[in-house]
C-alpha cells in the first residue's frame, strides 16, 4: 500500500519537474525569437492570458467554487484553491490597500523557477510573467478586469516572489435586448 502512495508522490514530482523544464524551454525559445526582454514579457503575458481564458472553465468545473461576492473573496479563492490546484502551492495574501482594491500574492516557492538562473543579459526578463496573464484572462472571464504584475522576483535576488493584483472594474455583460 505504501508503495503505491510513494508512486503517486513520485509521479506528481516528475510531472512538476517536467512542467518546469518544459516552461523553461518555452521561455528560452521566446528569448531566441524576440530581440528584447520586453517583447518576451509581452508574449508570456499574452500566452498566459489565453491560457487563463480557457482554464477558468476547468477550474470552475473541478473546484465547485461559487460566485465570489467581493475582491477579498476572489483573492482567497485564487490563493487557496487555484494556485493549490494547478501549481501545488498556496501563496499568502498580504498588503491590502486601504480601499480593498489591491493586494499582493506572496509565493514563497514558485515552481516555475526551479532549476532557473537568469543570465546577466536578461535582467529585465519577467520569467514567470505567464502567471500574470493567466490571472488576468481567468478573471476577465468571470467579469473582473484586473491588473497583475510582478513587483518582486526571487530570480532577481528578492527574498520572495510577489504578484501585485489590482481590481480595475467589474465587466458588465452586454446581452442583446430582451435576453437575460
Amino acid at each position: 500500500m505504501s508503495r503505491q502512495a510513494n508512486r503517486g508522490t513520485e509521479s506528481k514530482k516528475m510531472s512538476s519537474e517536467l512542467f518546469t523544464l518544459t516552461y523553461g524551454a518555452l521561455v528560452t525559445q521566446l528569448c531566441k525569437d524576440y530581440e528584447n526582454d520586453e517583447d518576451v514579457n509581452k508574449q508570456l503575458d499574452k500566452m498566459g492570458y489565453n491560457i487563463g481564458v480557457r482554464l477558468i472553465e476547468d477550474f470552475l468545473a473541478r473546484s465547485n467554487v461559487g460566485k465570489c461576492h467581493d475582491f477579498r473573496e476572489t483573492a482567497d479563492v485564487i490563493a487557496k484553491v487555484a494556485f493549490k490546484m494547478y501549481l501545488g502551492i498556496t501563496p499568502s495574501i498580504t498588503n491590502w490597500s486601504p480601499a480593498g482594491d489591491e493586494f499582493s500574492l506572496i509565493l514563497e516557492n514558485n515552481p516555475l523557477v526551479d532549476f532557473v538562473e537568469l543570465p546577466d543579459n536578461h535582467s529585465s526578463l519577467i520569467y514567470s510573467n505567464l502567471l500574470c496573464g493567466v490571472l488576468r484572462g481567468a478573471l476577465e472571464m468571470v467579469q473582473m478586469a484586473v491588473e497583475a504584475k510582478f513587483v518582486q522576483d526571487i530570480l532577481k535576488g528578492d527574498g520572495v516572489t510577489e504578484i501585485r493584483m489590482r481590481f480595475i472594474r467589474r465587466i458588465e455583460d452586454n446581452l442583446p435586448v430582451g435576453e437575460e
